[in-house]
């Protein structure tokens, strides 16, 4: 099969070579889905899961890429809950070879169905914008409607997921970003905009949820606007700064069928935009995968015509 391999770490997405790689087997509880498309997040090359298994040891090459959409073609012993032929979505873990590649072998566990109105680019672009949206605002941060959330990155893949969804559950939504983001921002749902190069972040006053995906000097100011009782989620490692009377949750995202399903239906009934950049075939995938310019959305690779 043809799929993108990394070898050197210092090279980042600039290693990434497009090769013939074995198909995987499946085993225990896994599927094996032929990847019709393909999501890419770009710090994944500063992952350790990238480069080493759960060991610690070398797995160069690696198959980056953790979100898909496509067709279920085998089940592995013992697997249950899907079938082959089904269309399914969803993350792939961390420390296994990825989705940047014509089949992937995953857990059937990591897939929800996939509904046959919801096109594939649309479903690999969902899983990992979609779920740490939800699992930020819901889980960490214990979102209520009335509630004020700061959504750091507004304009982002996970930015505008947060926006929607925060929106959706009653939330009153400041988002961030620079100047150039404002127009998308507020198109995403955002109540209001902060150019963080230009405004004074600290004239937002409180708020009980900063949904940070920035960190550094942003995060620290952002800390001290956290009302008694409020949380700081960050999704950029340890929490620097927290809140004087409130919680700092750092969390990594992960697979859950249920929530992907709650989030495919938003998109199905209009409730939920996803945010897709450049989309590009796999053969053109290293270039893609290497933009010239700012990334504005989720980068998603079409893998199957």
């Amino acid at each position: 099969m043809k799929a993108i391999v990394v070898t050197d770490q210092a090279a980042g997405t600039a290693g990434m070579t497009l090769t013939e790689r074995p198909e995987p087997p499946a085993a225990i509880n896994d599927v094996i889905v032929q990847v019709h498309a393909s999501g890419f997040v770009p710090t994944e090359m500063e992952w350790p899961s990238t480069w080493t298994d759960r060991a610690g040891r070398d797995k160069t090459p690696s198959i980056p890429g953790h979100e898909l959409a496509g067709v279920v073609t085998a089940l592995g012993y013992g697997t249950t809950g899907l079938s082959v032929g089904q269309r399914v979505f969803g993350l792939a873990d961390w420390h296994r070879d990825g989705t940047l590649a014509e089949y992937v072998a995953i857990e059937a566990r990591n897939l929800a169905p996939l509904p046959g109105d919801v096109d594939f680019t649309v479903g690999a672009s969902l899983p990992i914008s979609g779920l740490t949206a939800w699992q930020g605002l819901f889980q960490h941060g214990r979102l209520q409607a009335g509630q004020t959330v700061l959504a750091h990155g507004a304009a982002g893949a996970v930015g505008t997921m947060v926006t929607q969804l925060a929106r959706e559950a009653g939330a009153y939504v400041i988002g961030t970003g620079r100047a150039a983001d404002r127009e998308k921002a507020l198109d995403f749902g955002a109540h209001e905009f902060v150019d963080l190069e230009n405004d004074a972040l600290k004239d937002v006053g409180g708020v009980d949820l900063v949904f940070d995906v920035i960190g550094g000097d942003v995060q620290k100011r952002s800390a001290a606007l956290i009302k008694a009782g409020g949380t700081l989620v960050s999704i950029v490692g340890p929490v620097e700064a927290r809140p004087t009377d409130g919680l700092a949750v750092d969390f990594v995202v992960e697979a859950d069928r249920a929530e992907l399903g709650e989030i495919v239906q938003r998109v199905r009934d209009g409730r939920l935009r996803t945010n897709i950049g450049d989309v590009a075939s796999l053969d053109d995938a290293i270039g893609a995968l290497n933009p010239t310019t700012r990334r504005n959305g989720k980068t998603v690779i079409r893998v199957c015509p």
